[in-house]
Order: structure tokens, then C-alpha cells, then sequence
């Protein structure tokens, strides 16, 4: 008899596990089950060259992720960041991109990198199938089917300079310096060009490594050939640094053009920096209700953590904003109906109303600056929606 009460115990034991057990399924199933995230990766140089310039890239992409989450993310679907450090080079970007592409298995990358681990992550972005928005200034006519561009390239940054010189400063002879990889030498090239074309000379050219710092050698070259201007295409952080702090300790005082700085790099150089020509798609000083906003936004969010905004994280920011409308625009996150509205749709932004629908890259208002003796920006000139030129006119 004990063994039975025991055996009808156990019974009635299971039995009421067995309730709980569906009573709890029941429970969960009805609850709304969280949408699947869109995970958006990032791949920047948190090591290497670009390790001064990378932090302002972080905390845009983190704020753009932030903003776009707080107001519905996208279709309904929050999104994801997955940031990786692509050491600013080929064999960097190669792994980043391909954890990011096949290990994280991200919708998109936007990615503010260099022109070296931009070519290397192409190829991993082709073989992922995924949309690839382009977000740092570089030297042009890189063209994929899976990569929209959003920052400037030489057709609208070089002139402003050139030209400023020429005809402010009396310029007719330059000296030409730069990294020895694709962005310095298309910059230079192009510059070239554009000094011959207003009847200048180019009276030297100089190369180091992309990671290279000591430019002794090439300081006493520009001193022998004696030019009115020096126009420099550097690496766009450490190198740029290194470059200027030299050239004030050898006392070096001709009139400099950099085709490669941001305001964050020149608040890094200090007094070096004081002078110095850019031209550039965004400054801080921009007087809009939108980069006031902007602004404004990033000093409560970051505090006193805060890297400045500039003109590599800027176009960050925006790309996030630019992905959001297309992904709306084609009703899916599928990577063709992506591709074909990121060149459509149009957004407004801390630097003005972008689309990125000429050959893949986009019209841009530029301004030309001069770097002040607290790393502050003043605003020379400003030109209204220049053409990024025929970059990849088979893709329009």
C-alpha cells in the first residue's frame, strides 16, 4: 500500500510539473518576441594612423546607432553596432572586415578607413554581398557594386587650396609631400595637375611609408629647392602629426596646403598646425540649425569625453542616417533593393542635403579653412555643391 501512495505521489508530482511546464510555455509564446537587430559594422583604425581620427568615428557611429534606436530603429528593428579595429592597413581590414562580414554577420559596413584597407575589404564585401557606405575622404575612382561613397574626393578638395595659394600667396612653384600608398599619391597627382593647369611648377616630391615618421630627409630637400608652397597628402593622423611638428622645429615658415587634415588632427599638432590651408566638407563652425543641433547633441551625450567632431567623423554619422532611409525606402534590409536606393534617397545632415546618386559619390558644399592658433577652424571660402566629377559614371 506505501508503495502505491507513493507511485500515485510521483504521479500527481509529474502531473503538476507537466502543468507548469505548459502554463510557462504558454506564457513565453505570448509574449511579443524582440525583433531581430540590424547589425551594422564598423571597421576603423583604432590601432595605427588612423588612431588619432578613430575615436571621433566611434562616438559618431555610437550616437547615430543611439538616435536612430530612441526613435523606432529601422522598420521597427533596433540596430546592432559591432565596431573592429582594422589597424589602419590591408592585413588589419582583412581580418575586421571578414569577422565583421561572415563571423558577425552584419547587414552593412560603414566605415571611415584608410584607401589601403579600403581595397582589402572590397573584395571580402563582394564575396558577403553587402552594402559598404564609404565614409573617409580619399583620392577617387574606387568603384564597386556594393560601395556608395559620402565623403569628398580630389575633384572637390584640391582646387580651393591650389587656387588660394596661387592667388593669395603668390605660389608658382610647389613642393609635394605625401604617404607612399594610394590615397598620397592620387592626392598628389591630382594636385599636380591642378597646379600645372594654373600655370605653377612642381619643384619636388616626396614620399615615406605609410607608417612613417622621420621626415628629416625630406625637410632638407624643400629647403634646397626653395618653394613658395609645400602641398601635403599625408596618412590621415599619426604621419600628418610627425610631418607638421617637424617642419616648425626646422623653422620651416613656406606656406603649407594640407590635402589630409581634419580639425581633430590639427588641435594634435598644436602650434604646428597654425596657418595651415584645408578645405573640407565640414568645420564645427558651420552655421546651421542642423550642425548647431548636431553639436549640441554629442557635447550632452559624450561630456567631457567629447573628441570633436570633424571631417572624418562627420560623414560617419550621416551614413548611418543615409543606410536608415534606403533600408526604408526598399522595405527590407535585402542587400539589392539596398543597393539600388542608397543612390536615391536623400538626407540632411550636420554638413547640408547629401545623395549619394553621382557615379556612387556625392555633390558636396565645401569650404576652404585655415587652422587658427588654438586648432579652430575660420572659414575663407565657401562653394556650393561641387561635383564629384565622373567617378564611376557606369554605375549612374
Amino acid at each position: 500500500m506505501k508503495m502505491l501512495l507513493n507511485t500515485l505521489q510521483m504521479a500527481v508530482l509529474a502531473l503538476f510539473a507537466m502543468a507548469v511546464l505548459l502554463a510557462m510555455a504558454t506564457t513565453v509564446s505570448a509574449q511579443p518576441r524582440a525583433a531581430e537587430p540590424i547589425r551594422i559594422g564598423v571597421a576603423v583604425g583604432l590601432s595605427g594612423a588612423n588612431s588619432v581620427v578613430a575615436p571621433a568615428v566611434v562616438q559618431s557611429s555610437q550616437l547615430a546607432v543611439e538616435e536612430i534606436n530612441a526613435n523606432g530603429g529601422i522598420l521597427g528593428r533596433p540596430v546592432q553596432l559591432e565596431i573592429m579595429d582594422d589597424a589602419s592597413g590591408a592585413e588589419g581590414a582583412q581580418k575586421a572586415v571578414q569577422a565583421l562580414v561572415f563571423g558577425k554577420k552584419v547587414h552593412a559596413l560603414i566605415a571611415m578607413q584608410t584607401s589601403a584597407a579600403r581595397n582589402a575589404a572590397l573584395p571580402i564585401v563582394a564575396r558577403g554581398q553587402l552594402p559598404y557606405i564609404y565614409t573617409s575622404f580619399y583620392e577617387g575612382r574606387s568603384c564597386s557594386p556594393w560601395m556608395y561613397v559620402n565623403a569628398w574626393v580630389p575633384e572637390q578638395q584640391v582646387a580651393p587650396v591650389v587656387e588660394y595659394l596661387a592667388r593669395n600667396r603668390n605660389a608658382r612653384s610647389f613642393f609635394l609631400v605625401g604617404s607612399d600608398y594610394a590615397f598620397g599619391r592620387g592626392m598628389l597627382e591630382f594636385a599636380r595637375q591642378t597646379i600645372r593647369k594654373g600655370g605653377g611648377q612642381v619643384v619636388g616630391e616626396e614620399y615615406l611609408p605609410v607608417d612613417g615618421s622621420d621626415w628629416t630627409a625630406v625637410i632638407a630637400k624643400i629647403r634646397t629647392a626653395r618653394p613658395d608652397a609645400i602641398i601635403s597628402a599625408t596618412a590621415g593622423g599619426a604621419p600628418n602629426v610627425s610631418l607638421a611638428r617637424q617642419l616648425k622645429a626646422a623653422d620651416v615658415r613656406i606656406p603649407l596646403g594640407n590635402l589630409s587634415i581634419d580639425e581633430s588632427t590639427a588641435r594634435e599638432m598644436g602650434s604646428a598646425a597654425t596657418g595651415m590651408l584645408m578645405a573640407a566638407s565640414y568645420f564645427p563652425s558651420i552655421d546651421t540649425a542642423h550642425n548647431r543641433s548636431f553639436r549640441m547633441r554629442m557635447l550632452v551625450r559624450f561630456g567631457a569625453e567629447l573628441k570633436a567632431p570633424n571631417e572624418l567623423s562627420v560623414p560617419q554619422y550621416e551614413a548611418f542616417f543615409q543606410y536608415k532611409a534606403a533600408v526604408e525606402a526598399a522595405g527590407s534590409t535585402n542587400a539589392a533593393k539596398v543597393i539600388k536606393a542608397l543612390g536615391e534617397v536623400t538626407v540632411t545632415g550636420p554638413r547640408g542635403t547629401l545623395r549619394m546618386g553621382k557615379g556612387r559619390h556625392t555633390p558636396l558644399a565645401m569650404r576652404l579653412g585655415q587652422v587658427r592658433s588654438d586648432g579652430s577652424i575660420r572659414i575663407l571660402e565657401t562653394y556650393a555643391s561641387v561635383d564629384p566629377g565622373a567617378q564611376c559614371p557606369q554605375m549612374e
